[in-house]
């Protein structure tokens, strides 16, 4: 989520008080058969994590969540938005079945906002993408001592992008990101040999423009049946309405071409915590063939001001 200029909260939870509206983002976790078809998981009652968990900050929410699995351990980050620096953190939260949650401390801050924290596991070693518009670089960090150590290891892509997304396909690294943080409607991808780069733009870029329904990226880029699957916020008629996928069919250096799989992936839903807003994702397929999901969504209820 990108770095707004918002007012201080004036509540004890630190929620962000919006026009008369307390606007709360908190995360919850969903499963599905396909990596289309997903659902809140049974038997647990979401939001799994909401910004009173988070103990070390005083948080207003809790949003883009990603999770990997290492060992026997689920290992979740997500962006805590400080309430008194009004910048986003990066925190971490712990679990040993993907439905249980302890949260644990925040594990990366900088003097900028900070947001979007794409983990992902190469050769042994842990690396983090996460979302920094004021360096105006895509910049990668090393897990020096993973979970709880992040190190700024390169900066990737000149620019300040929302949501950069990064996948292996094909013997090359490739990276979805937002062009336009704040209007949400270009989408650029970028590719590498290597994970440091040098990086280059590809020939069809920007695959999106124009269209704030399917440009910005709603979470992990993700291999199905030898093909990958990017999910996209739908921005229109307001951020975070929706969530949609696109199959990519043809992607090479020189080609590209993806079409949407037919209805939404994600759409707000009729309890408190996700009644306004669904805008992430970040699917996993488990040893059991079945999917797992940590998701976001947004709740606004009425506040008196003062």
């Amino acid at each position: 989520m990108s770095n707004k200029k918002l007012p201080p909260s004036r509540n004890t939870q630190h929620s962000v008080l919006l026009d008369g509206l307390l606007k709360t983002w908190s995360i919850g976790i969903y499963v599905g058969d396909s990596p289309f078809h997903f659902r809140p998981a049974p038997g647990i009652e979401n939001p799994v994590l909401t910004q009173s968990e988070v103990s070390d900050i005083p948080a207003s929410f809790v949003a883009d969540p990603f999770m990997v699995r290492s060992g026997d351990a689920w290992y979740m980050f997500f962006e805590a938005k400080n309430a008194l620096t009004r910048k986003g953190e990066i925190g971490l939260s712990v679990s040993k079945n993907g439905f249980d949650w302890s949260y644990h401390q925040i594990v990366l801050a900088e003097p900028f906002h900070l947001s979007y924290p794409y983990v992902f596991e190469c050769e042994g070693e842990y690396y983090m993408i996460p979302e920094t518009l004021e360096p105006k670089q895509i910049r990668l960090y090393k897990a020096g001592c993973f979970p709880f150590e992040w190190i700024h290891l390169a900066d990737l892509i000149p620019g300040a992008f929302a949501d950069p997304s990064i996948s292996w396909f094909a013997g090359k690294w490739w990276i979805f990101a937002c062009s336009s943080p704040f209007e949400h409607d270009v989408l650029r991808l970028f590719f590498a040999d290597k994970l440091t780069g040098p990086w280059l733009e590809h020939p069809k870029s920007p695959i999106v423009e124009g269209n704030p329904h399917i440009a910005r990226p709603a979470g992990r880029v993700v291999a199905f049946n030898g093909r990958l699957i990017r999910y996209t916020q739908d921005c229109y008629p307001k951020y975070g309405t929706q969530v949609r996928a696109f199959e990519i069919s043809e992607l090479t250096t020189t080609s590209y071409h993806e079409q949407e799989f037919g209805t939404p992936v994600l759409v707000p839903g009729e309890s408190d915590w996700n009644r306004q807003g669904m805008h992430h994702i970040d699917a996993h397929l488990n040893t059991d063939g079945k999917w797992i999901a940590c998701v976001d969504g947004n709740f606004r209820a009425e506040q008196s001001i003062g």
